[in-house]
C-alpha cells in the first residue's frame, strides 16, 4: 500500500487568488530588502574579519566545554569545531576556534588571545595553541563580493538554461521565483539576526538548485499539457499541471524537511544557521514554484502551439525544446 499525502486526482484552484499571492510575495520581497538595508545582517567571522586559532590537546576535544569557557570572555561571534584527520595520533586532538574581530580593531589582540588560552587551559591543561591566523576587513570584503557573484552567476546560468529548454516567459518566471527565495532568506536572517557566513552562502546556492528543480518539473508538465489542450484557457492548464505534480512536490518537500528538522533540532549550534537556511528555502521554494514562477508565466502569457516556432523565425526555446534535461 503506497503512502499518499494527497489523493490520486486533485482539482485545486491554485490561481484563484493569484493577485493576492503575487502581491503578498512582492510585499515580502520589499520588506526583506528594507530589513537588509536598515537592520543589516549579522555577519560571521568570514565576512567581518577575525582570528582563527588552532589548538591541540591530549584529552578529547569537548566543544561544549570550550564554547562555555570562551563565551565567558564576551568576545561576540565565536565558532568552535573539532578537526578530524586519520593521520592524527590518539594524543592529537585538534580544534579550530574562530573569533570575530573586535570593534575598531584589525584582528584579535594578543592579550585577548592570551585570555582565551587561559580560559581553555582551565578545561584542559594539556591544550596548546599551534597556530594563530587573522583575517582582516579587506579579505572579508573580497569574500562578500565573491559570494554575491556566485549567487548572481547561478541565477544567470539558470535563466539561460530555462530559456533554451522552454521559452523566455518560463525563464523570467523561474528567475523571479529564485530571486524571491534568495531575498526572503536574506530577509529572515536579517529579522532574526542569525549568523550569516560562508555556510549560509552555500545554503543559498543549495536553495537555488532545489527550487529550480521543482519549478522545472511543473514547467515540463505544463508544456506537455499545452501541446495536448490547445484551446483550454492557460489558467486551467496551469492548474491541471500543478495538480498533476502536487503529490511529487509534497513528497519531495516533506521527506527533505523531515531530515532538515532533525538536523535543526539535533545538529548543534555549528550547523544550525546552515540547516535553518535550507529549511526555510525548501518552504519558500515550494511556494514560489507555484505562486511566483507560474504566476509570472500566466501574466506574461505563452504560445499555445509548440509544434510551430514563434513569429516564423524560431526562438531559443523552440530550437532547444527537445533537449533532455
Amino acid at each position: 500500500m503506497r503512502l499518499r499525502l494527497v489523493p490520486a486526482e486533485t482539482n485545486y484552484d491554485f490561481f484563484r487568488y493569484r493577485y493576492v499571492t503575487m502581491g503578498a510575495s512582492v510585499v515580502a520581497i520589499i520588506a526583506s530588502i528594507i530589513l537588509w538595508l536598515v537592520v543589516g545582517l549579522n555577519f560571521g567571522i568570514d565576512f567581518r574579519g577575525g582570528t582563527t586559532i588552532r589548538t591541540e590537546a591530549v584529552q578529547p576535544v569537548d566543544v561544549g566545554a570550550y564554547r562555555t569557557a570562551v563565551e565567558a570572555l564576551d568576545l561576540g561571534d565565536v565558532a568552535i569545531s573539532q578537526v578530524f584527520d586519520p593521520t592524527f595520533g590518539d594524543d592529537q586532538n585538534v580544534s579550530m576556534i574562530r573569533i570575530q574581530a573586535q570593534d575598531g580593531q584589525e584582528s584579535v589582540t594578543g592579550s585577548v588571545i592570551g585570555d582565551v588560552e587561559v580560559a581553555l587551559k582551565q578545561v584542559d591543561p594539556s591544550l596548546k595553541f599551534t597556530s594563530v591566523e587573522s583575517v582582516g576587513p579587506k579579505v572579508s570584503g573580497e569574500l562578500i563580493r565573491t559570494a554575491l557573484l556566485a549567487v548572481a552567476a547561478a541565477l544567470a546560468a539558470i535563466l539561460i538554461y530555462i530559456w533554451l529548454r522552454f521559452e523566455w516567459q518560463f525563464s523570467v518566471g523561474a528567475v523571479a521565483a529564485l530571486f524571491h527565495d534568495v531575498i526572503l532568506t536574506i530577509g529572515i536572517f536579517s529579522l532574526l539576526q542569525i549568523r550569516f557566513d560562508l555556510a549560509t552562502i552555500a545554503a543559498l546556492l543549495t536553495i537555488v538548485g532545489y527550487s529550480i528543480n521543482d519549478t522545472v518539473v511543473i514547467f515540463d508538465r505544463l508544456r506537455e499539457n499545452l501541446r495536448k489542450f490547445k484551446t483550454t484557457p492557460l489558467q486551467d492548464i496551469m492548474n491541471k499541471s500543478v495538480n498533476e505534480t502536487l503529490s511529487r512536490t509534497l513528497m519531495t518537500s516533506g521527506t527533505t524537511l523531515l531530515a532538515l528538522i532533525a538536523l535543526l533540532i539535533l545538529g548543534g549550534d555549528v550547523i544550525r544557521g546552515f540547516v535553518f537556511a535550507i529549511t526555510w528555502g525548501v518552504i519558500v521554494g515550494t511556494y514560489s514554484s507555484v505562486y511566483v514562477a507560474k504566476n509570472v508565466v500566466l501574466f506574461l502569457g505563452v504560445k499555445r502551439d509548440w509544434s510551430k516556432p514563434d513569429g516564423g523565425g524560431g526562438g531559443a526555446g523552440t530550437q532547444f525544446a527537445n533537449i533532455d534535461a
